[in-house]
């Protein structure tokens, strides 16, 4: 037999129809939990668990309380949900880290060549403006190790961005969150990690200068490197 349908997807039914036919969009604020407890005829603990989810998918954001700010608000974080379920089939070691890094890797280098011949425009040159802030800050030997590593995530995903494919970026961020405890692991291994440290920032400012000249090809090249160097310092396979 069929597995029973939970009462909270009702909500989740409804939100979706709302979203598609532009009703309800990012910002607005969704009924109370008694008045969709009420119109679908279920319990407010089964509206609960419908934001709970919505939570966790980066749709909804709720406040307890009374108030004007409490609730369930719409918001757009798409790779959140993707994010969270990749790093637990990583924990769970149904994906393994060798595919996710590969994955990356076709990802940033097709998004290199892409970004190369993508327009110039205002938001083009504060990408790059903020990826070129990010390997400046990266520079300071008194930087966290925590901020370098934030940094550097944020540096790919802005570089990826430039291709100007909205479904790439999400993935990638959620990659980027999926490989954080890979990468913080392969780190506390090393002996050498202020040398290492120091040649992921030369890489960096490679892969800078090849966006920022369009030249696609080397920009690709030297993404490859970086990715498949530091992997190879690791023993996950």
């Amino acid at each position: 037999m069929p597995a029973p349908t939970r009462t909270y997807t009702l909500v989740l039914d409804w939100l979706e129809e709302r979203l598609r036919s532009g009703e309800i969009s990012a910002g607005d604020r969704l009924p109370a939990e008694r008045h969709l407890a009420e119109e679908f005829g279920i319990s407010r603990a089964s509206v609960r668990e419908a934001f709970r989810v919505l939570d966790a998918m980066g749709l909804v954001r709720s406040s307890t309380g009374s108030g004007p700010n409490a609730g369930a608000i719409v918001i757009s974080d798409p790779s959140a949900a993707l994010g969270w379920a990749l790093r637990m089939h990583v924990a769970n070691r149904s994906l393994r880290i060798g595919d996710l890094v590969q994955t990356r890797l076709l990802l940033e280098t097709q998004s290199a060549h892409e970004a190369a011949t993508a327009p110039d425009t205002p938001e083009r040159t504060a990408i790059l403006d903020q990826a070129t802030e990010l390997v400046a800050a990266m520079d300071d030997p008194d930087l966290p190790d925590e901020r370098f590593h934030a940094h550097d995530a944020q540096f790919h995903i802005l570089l990826a961005s430039l291709a100007g494919n909205v479904v790439v970026e999400t993935i990638m961020a959620s990659l980027r969150q999926a490989t954080i405890g890979y990468v913080q692991e392969t780190v506390a291994g090393l002996t050498d990690w202020p040398q290492v440290r120091h040649t992921l920032q030369e890489q960096h400012k490679n892969i800078l200068e090849a966006f920022q000249q369009r030249r696609g090809a080397d920009a690709a090249e030297a993404l490859r490197h970086h990715i498949i160097w530091f992997f190879e310092l690791s023993d996950h396979r």
